[in-house]
């Protein structure tokens, strides 16, 4: 088929975007050290193999696959901090492929699909995610192999192995994969029900496929089933907090990496928010003279953000504690990416369109400035790995800690001399200290 001028030029526009996309997850990879779930992602990793599955499955709260992954991608180059980290941006690479078809499959244009991947590239917490040695990256990328799959399965009816394989792989990577999942099944129910029963044979394919793990969970929880300890400090969803999720949706360059930090920059994520939310009432106020194929895309790209969303807002109040986190909802980011191109693309007025547009860019141009003229924050727990290097290796020794997460840097990155220093979290001094303080 041929290709015209002007959709040329958007491919031209949609590679440099993509080669900005790669270049901006290799920015500051390597600033700063590794942190408390990276490094126990490392520590999974570097059990033997018959060891590995069941040392995860005590942890209880991840599935395997990622740390099976990594243990392969450290035997095959080693653990310096640059090859570790670049094992999750690979990932994030790689869901470009997934995110591009699945946009044709939707039958956008090539303007909107640039623009999609323009707000991907930018994403400020996308950036943060595809750098961190745990399994978001992995699971964005399985996620948007699982849409592609399904988009194609609703309009062709191909591809059904291929999209249960995948959502296999994805429910053994994170458990919110099964949300992905329910949001196709909901798809099917709404939009295709004709389609149902293949759609619950993949669920049925999948579950089955998945019954060893949740044994082996159910195995280590007997033994471990404290899952406070690893889950209790997540927060139920009031509206302070899904606030700052809409805005991370949104915002470009910048994500909090400490709870210190501000949540968003305001000045910037607030009025892209008023922008987009413009988009969508000039949208649905011309509802009625949108085509049926117009509307089935906004359908399934609704569907594939809100499901997710709306399922963890109220697991997240119904269970005994929160599964609410923006990390987990990574794999509504692509859709809301698209949903959000798409209302821009059908404003009628091409000057308005154009002024949005410029007014987008023009603020995620602020946000980069910013962000370059801003330090890398220097986290306390970088300070604890370089105190370990300064102790001495040739005499045996002991290091009190006051908190676990203390006492983890310490024995990370100490671990190859256990057999001389030993490390105690000294909790009777710490009671002394905190009764004297008082």
């Amino acid at each position: 088929m041929q290709i015209k001028s002007n959709e040329k030029i958007w491919l031209a526009f949609l590679a440099a975007i993509c080669l900005v996309y790669i270049l901006l997850r290799f920015w500051n990879l390597t600033e700063s050290c590794l942190w408390f779930d990276e490094i126990f992602s490392v520590h999974a990793a570097e059990h033997a193999w018959r060891d590995l599955v069941w040392f995860v499955a005590q942890d209880l709260i991840h599935p395997p696959l990622f740390y099976v992954l990594l243990k392969l991608w450290i035997t095959l180059g080693g653990e310096s901090l640059f090859w570790l980290r670049f094992f999750p941006v690979l990932f994030s690479i790689i869901a470009l492929v997934p995110f591009y078809f699945l946009c044709r499959q939707l039958k956008l244009n090539y303007s909107t699909i640039s623009l999609a991947f323009a707000f991907l590239a930018a994403n400020g917490a996308l950036i943060k995610y595809a750098q961190e040695v745990r399994m978001y990256s992995l699971v964005l990328c399985l996620a948007l192999f699982s849409l592609w799959f399904f988009a194609r399965f609703f309009n062709l009816g191909k591809g059904f192995w291929a999209l249960t394989v995948v959502n296999i792989l994805l429910v053994y990577t994170h458990y919110f994969g099964w949300l992905v999942i329910l949001s196709e099944i909901t798809v099917i129910l709404i939009l295709q029900r004709i389609k149902i029963g293949r759609i619950l044979m993949m669920f049925g394919v999948t579950l089955v496929s998945f019954t060893p793990w949740i044994y082996a969970v159910w195995r280590a929880a007997q033994i471990n089933s404290d899952f406070g300890q690893n889950i209790g400090w997540m927060s139920k969803p009031n509206p302070k907090i899904v606030s700052e999720f809409v805005l991370a949706l949104i915002e470009p360059f910048y994500f909090p990496a400490s709870t210190v930090e501000a949540s968003s920059i305001f000045f910037v994520s607030v009025p892209l928010f008023l922008i987009f939310a413009v988009t969508i009432i000039l949208y649905f106020s011309g509802w009625r003279n949108e085509n049926e194929t117009e509307k089935r895309v906004l359908y399934l790209l609704t569907i594939f953000t809100l499901t997710p969303v709306l399922l963890t807002f109220a697991a997240s109040w119904i269970l005994p504690y929160s599964v609410w986190g923006t990390r987990h909802l990574i794999i509504v980011f692509a859709p809301t990416a698209g949903l959000l191109t798409f209302f821009l693309s059908k404003i009628k007025n091409k000057l308005l369109k154009i002024g949005l547009t410029s007014f987008i860019f023009l603020l995620s141009t602020v946000a980069f400035a910013i962000q370059t003229v801003t330090p890398p924050p220097k986290f306390i727990w970088c300070a604890w790995e370089n105190l370990a290097q300064t102790i001495s290796r040739n005499e045996p020794s002991k290091i009190y800690v006051f908190e676990d997460l203390t006492a983890y840097h310490f024995w990370f990155a100490l671990q190859r001399d256990s057999d001389k220093i030993q490390i105690f979290e000294a909790q009777g001094l710490k009671a002394f200290l905190v009764a004297a303080d008082k």
